[in-house]
């Protein structure tokens, strides 16, 4: 008996040092998980911080807006007020919600005194009223000042969970600038600023588009997933510990 015990046993110890390596790895990729999501919580609040310092600061000029961009490529929420004239028949259309509604967020061309582009978000309207010939009274004619947030470009696709954007029905699903501007009937070679602006809650004749549909809710839920990874590597510790120290005691 003492023999077959003893063959057992030392068959067992291999298989005993594989487990606990596993757990050992298995510990640190959680510790590493958990350092993650403590490194994001705190770039999160730092992006939060600024997103609200930006937000409730005095607009700036078109000029010192695109300053910034050149010297950071972010411009994301800066107030920034821009005067121009609307090209109405270049509308790009992105489909959106809004308080609970389906339609699309107008982007329209503005033309600016030195003969450049902006694609103005001038927000939103219902789904049913796309046409611009439905909502004449919101097609400003003439000269206009626009204050809004500028809005970085988007580098790519954010999603492949996205549908392509439908370019032939003007339907944007994201927002692709330079698509947006290309399909907008601009002149050939107009140079285009190399931001969005999205166009504040400034009440437009006839009430449509309506403005002011930015949506600022960046979700901070990294404390809680380092929390999440962090017990679970205490609790793998604790077994861990607890079979180690079990052949101690049946010795």
């Amino acid at each position: 008996m003492t023999g077959a015990a003893g063959l057992v046993a030392g068959r067992s110890r291999p298989r005993s040092v594989l487990l606990l390596n596993l757990g050992l790895v298995l510990f640190a990729i959680l510790i590493g998980l958990g350092t993650w999501q403590v490194q994001r919580l705190h770039w999160k609040e730092d992006l939060l911080a600024t997103i609200d310092k930006r937000t409730h600061s005095a607009p700036l000029s078109l000029a010192d807006v695109e300053r910034q961009f050149a010297a950071s490529q972010d411009v994301d929420y800066t107030p920034v007020t821009v005067t121009g004239i609307f090209l109405h028949q270049g509308e790009r259309h992105f489909f959106s919600t809004w308080e609970g509604d389906s339609g699309f967020n107008v982007y329209t061309p503005l033309q600016l005194d030195d003969g450049r582009f902006v694609l103005v978000n001038r927000g939103f309207v219902p789904y049913d009223l796309k046409d611009p010939a439905k909502r004449p009274k919101g097609e400003v004619a003439g000269k206009v000042t626009v204050t809004g947030l500028a809005r970085n470009p988007l580098p790519g696709k954010p999603s492949m969970m996205l549908p392509d954007n439908d370019v032939a029905k003007n339907i944007f699903f994201w927002k692709d600038r330079d698509v947006m501007a290309a399909t907008a009937g601009l002149p050939a070679g107009a140079p285009l600023v190399p931001f969005f602006i999205d166009a504040d809650k400034t009440p437009n004749p006839g009430g449509l588009p309506v403005g002011g549909v930015t949506i600022i809710d960046l979700p901070n839920n990294h404390l809680q997933y380092a929390v999440t990874w962090y017990g679970l590597a205490a609790a793998l510790a604790a077994v861990l510990i607890l079979r180690l120290r079990r052949p101690a005691k049946e010795a």
